[in-house]
């Protein structure tokens, strides 16, 4: 799935991405919020100053991703893999941290 596709459906109503291979995908300011991507692989994907609330990050793959920004209020990041992600400006409130994996994040 390429970004434009992504952001295609998001914007026809489609809220299921769970899987979606989004390597080093630019999604800058991009709204996703509400968005399934749950065992998403989005490593090293630019992520910064998107809104993510709300949206279902179980088990996805963040490693190196660069949520600088990222609006994460209420995300479920649950047993997903953040190892060296920038996270440093990001909103995490009520967000679900539960089991994962933050190795070397930036906050």
């Amino acid at each position: 799935m390429t970004v434009q596709e992504l952001l295609a459906a998001y914007a026809a109503g489609e809220r299921n991405f769970s899987g979606a291979e989004l390597v080093r995908a630019n999604l800058e300011g991009a709204n996703l919020s509400g968005a399934n991507l749950s065992g998403a692989n989005l490593e090293e994907a630019n992520l910064s100053r998107a809104n993510l609330s709300k949206a279902n990050l179980e088990e996805a793959n963040l490693d190196e991703a660069n949520l600088r920004g990222a609006n994460l209020l209420g995300a479920n990041l649950s047993f997903a893999v953040l190892r060296k992600a920038n996270l440093r400006d990001a909103n995490l409130s009520g967000a679900n941290l539960e089991e994962a994996i933050l190795d070397g994040a930036r906050r």
